[in-house]
């Protein structure tokens, strides 16, 4: 395939604004491909693992070859959530076009503003299409003059302005150049059309750049593990030709000393949802190489006489870090597979290779601090590793700070709040307790939606706190803006916790008459040990309790009056990221594939008073 009949498109957008459903419609309707009955079936079929199933988000950017008109076509599908935006920046570089997907009621969102701009910095031309105009109170002509205000603030070429425009029901495979006269309930009654957009995408955005007879040269963008192939690289070629059998170097902009030699084994490029072999690639295509070791993302594959390194691809820093250490609870090894230091050390060497997005580094103790974007961020990771078999620890996520022309710094972000308009009270309340920075509010079809600024370490927890405020009717979305001068904050009250003295089975019976003293987040006829956390008080003072102790037995039948009912109150769900929210710095989260515990780093109580005490003696000195 020539370069002239390549087009290489993003669809960038807001979380939940209708990328991938898009991105399915484009895929099923291609008569080119070749689809199974349960893949047409199928909803996100981009989605590929579990947890981007289970979650509705899209986690990780992919791209996929559609041919159309004697053209190829290659869409790359990119989160849309803020804590994955590393994502968007790696990938938005083998593009040079984008897709501005906006919905149609919710309108320009934190994120649009984003991966905008950041689409706008690498030049790419821009198409923008107004998706969802079938919701019942969407408004397709204010979220288009919206996304117009967007732009005069960004964009400094003024040919940008003049972007097509197109509507969309992305559900209903349905993209139109001009806005539907039909009310809302009748479009699904309209043909399932999304050529529009293809026909624009051959018509307006340019095709790749790059000599066709100059040294071959392919920037790694995302790599892969095959058991049956090994490491898979992706990335567009962005000079020359390749074939397979071909010698190759790899070489890095940042370490002018690093040179690998290799050899390419295999070719293939992502055809629909199918990997095709190919012999020979060249430039302007996105294509997956084969059989090429010890090469990261962000490094170039070149032709060996012609060694020459592209810009390492940079990604916005991340704002929190974690430590991971190996598992030293009392139940090590029941649930894992993976419980040995060297197998975790192993395991988040290989992501550090393959994964920009997340900042990973080895501590002197031989544990390893892994720094992402936000609490969701860090918590899909963790559940990435636990499903994959391992167990291990982690600390209190800690906020990370930079130096800014000799001044320590910490990260700000912008939250937007969208909530009832009875839950007003509430919100401002909360967010000015956090000491949140009132920017703006509207009230938009009985919703009340805010804008604070924020520290990010007053964001942790913030999410669980809100929606239990608010009874889960919450939509909440944040993004890094800037960094300010770090102050050290006087300590604050924490809320305490009801800590086992025990070690066996919580059983109902105790766990009743301990209740008035908190809100459990274990159930009961779990295992438990010493030192765990089974729940949260309502004060700041800890409890140590025996969940664990049975009713007593003898030969005297009991009164009707003194038979305890067990009447059990509701527990707090206890999610990754609840937990790593509620930490504290004397407490660890145990991960396992099984469970997920808090507990106290030191399990014993005489040894958890001694680090108390310890610590006092370090904060008066």
């Amino acid at each position: 395939m020539t370069k002239s009949n390549i087009r290489n498109i993003a669809i960038i957008a807001h979380v939940d604004h209708g990328k991938t459903t898009l991105v399915d419609a484009f895929i099923k309707q291609s008569q080119n491909l070749t689809l199974n009955e349960e893949s047409m079936n199928e909803d996100r079929i981009m989605d590929s693992n579990d947890l981007e199933k289970e979650r509705g988000i899209t986690i990780q950017a992919k791209s996929i070859a559609i041919p159309y008109k004697d053209h190829l076509i290659n869409i790359i599908d990119t989160p849309g959530h803020a804590d994955f935006g590393g994502e968007v920046e790696r990938t938005l570089n083998m593009a040079d076009g984008c897709v501005l997907l906006v919905d149609a009621q919710e309108g320009v969102m934190p994120q649009t503003k984003f991966v905008l701009k950041k689409a706008l910095e690498l030049g790419l031309k821009p198409i923008v299409c107004v998706n969802k105009i079938d919701k019942k109170l969407a408004d397709a002509k204010n979220t288009l003059s919206k996304v117009q205000d967007l732009f005069l603030t960004l964009v400094e070429d003024l040919e940008l302005l003049d972007f097509p425009t197109f509507y969309a029901v992305g559900r209903n495979g349905q993209v139109f150049l001009e806005l539907p006269e039909e009310r809302e309930d009748a479009l699904g009654a309209l043909e399932a059309d999304t050529t529009p957009l293809l026909d624009c995408f051959i018509d307006y955005v340019p095709a790749p750049t790059g000599e066709l007879d100059g040294a071959f040269q392919m920037q790694v963008n995302s790599i892969e593990y095959n058991p049956h192939f090994g490491r898979q690289l992706a990335g567009k070629i962005q000079r020359g030709s390749a074939k397979v059998g071909q010698s190759v170097v790899v070489v890095n902009a940042d370490d002018p000393s690093m040179k690998v030699q290799g050899k390419i084994k295999a070719l293939s490029q992502r055809l629909g949802l199918a990997d095709v072999a190919l012999e020979t690639v060249s430039v302007g295509e996105i294509v997956i190489v084969t059989g090429i070791e010890d090469v990261n993302v962000g490094d170039t594959i070149c032709a060996p006489d012609s060694p020459e390194a592209l810009p390492t691809i940079k990604v916005s820093p991340p704002t929190l870090k974690v430590k991971f250490e190996a598992n030293t609870s009392p139940f090590l090894g029941r649930e894992g597979k993976f419980s040995g230091l060297k197998q975790l050390q192993n395991r988040l060497e290989l992501e550090r290779i393959s994964n920009v997005s997340l900042d990973i580094n080895k501590s002197d103790d031989g544990a390893y601090y892994v720094a992402g974007r936000g609490e969701l961020h860090l918590a899909v990771f963790i559940e990435t590793l636990r499903r994959e078999g391992f167990e291990f620890q982690i600390q209190k996520p800690e906020v990370i700070l930079s130096e800014i022309d000799g001044v320590i710094v910490e990260p700000v972000e912008e939250v937007f709040i969208e909530v009832p308009e009875e839950y007003q009270g509430v919100i401002s309340t909360e967010m000015g307790s956090k000491q949140a920075e009132f920017l703006d509010m509207q009230i938009i079809n009985t919703n009340a939606q805010y804008t604070y600024k924020m520290r990010t370490r007053d964001l942790l927890g913030l999410k669980r706190t809100l929606i239990t405020l608010t009874k889960g009717n919450l939509v909440m979305h944040n993004h890094t803006v800037d960094h300010v001068k770090y102050v050290k904050d006087n300590d604050k009250m924490l809320q305490g916790r009801l800590i086992s003295n025990a070690t066996g089975k919580a059983l109902a019976y105790s766990m009743n008459s301990l209740q008035d003293r908190g809100q459990f987040i274990i159930e009961p006829n779990v295992e438990i040990y010493e030192g765990m956390i089974l729940g949260l008080t309502k004060d700041d003072k800890d409890i140590h309790v025996n969940a664990c102790k049975a009713r007593e037995k003898n030969n005297v039948r009991m009164a009707r009056g003194e038979i305890t009912l067990v009447n059990l109150k509701s527990t707090l769900e206890l999610t990754i990221e609840n937990a790593i929210g509620l930490l504290h710095d004397d407490e660890m989260l145990e991960v396992t594939p099984e469970n997920i515990r808090m507990r106290k780093r030191y399990l014993n109580k005489q040894q958890q008073f001694e680090a108390e005490k310890k610590a006092k003696r370090k904060g008066k000195s």
